[in-house]
């Protein structure tokens, strides 16, 4: 068995704006960046207790785009250990989509907007990836990652669509149609690779994050465009 402990990354002004970031380099907000430093506590705070349990992790991998990157320096400042990148791990390409909001799209982009909003799985606009494609993406990734490292403990930050595919393939659900999980900035989400498939053991742990302000919420199954998730 593999342990993951999954984060999302901390917020940025994209977020906040509800603009479809993707592969564009977008780097941590100031909010970002306290979120990183309520990490750094909250694993400090956990590491006594895990050197007794043996269940110190053994890796810290991130996405190589700078917003998880940003985030699992934090991270790495509480475990003492080098951070190594996986372009597996990134989020999902939206063409066209990306640096765009959904009442720009709705403008620039009508017909592939509509279609869009259909969630299915294998439809991509121009210069993207699909869901299915971006789902097997990560899901390679993630049994790669399982198998070089069997019986340890590792820490990834990685992105919102990344996790709501991880989340999806453990309870075999559906690709097509809109996210169905909370998936909060720099939250804690814990999950087992055994038996060749992922298990949730836990999932959107916000403890250390308990006194911020509420972060962007998003409505991916509102009828009304303006109220579409635009994916981290």
């Amino acid at each position: 068995m593999t342990e993951f402990l999954l984060i999302r990354h901390g917020e940025t002004d994209w977020n906040r704006e509800l603009r479809f970031q993707g592969q564009i380099d977008v780097p941590l907000n100031d909010m970002g960046l306290l979120q990183a430093q309520r990490l750094q506590r909250r694993f400090e705070d956990a590491l006594a207790a895990w050197q007794v349990e043996g269940r110190v992790p053994t890796r810290l991998i991130s996405s190589d785009l700078v917003r998880a990157q940003q985030t699992a320096q934090a991270v790495a400042q509480a475990l003492g250990q080098p951070c190594v990148t996986e372009t597996g791990l990134r989020e999902q390409c939206f063409g066209v989509f990306e640096g765009l909001r959904a009442a720009d799209i709705q403008t620039q982009h009508p017909d592939a907007w509509q279609r869009w909003l259909k969630f299915d799985a294998h439809y991509a606009v121009e210069g993207a990836e699909s869901t299915q494609v971006f789902h097997d993406r990560v899901i390679a990734a993630m049994a790669q990652l399982a198998k070089q490292h069997a019986g340890e403990r590792l820490v990834v930050v990685t992105h919102g669509g990344v996790l709501d595919m991880i989340w999806r393939h453990a309870r075999a659900m559906s690709l097509h149609g809109p996210r169905a999980c909370d998936i909060p900035n720099a939250g804690l989400n814990q999950v087992a690779w055994r038996d060749a498939s992922l298990h949730i053991l836990d999932w959107a742990d916000t403890a250390h994050l308990a006194d911020m302000p509420p972060q962007p919420h998003y409505r991916q199954t509102a009828p009304h465009a303006s109220q579409v998730e635009a994916k981290p």
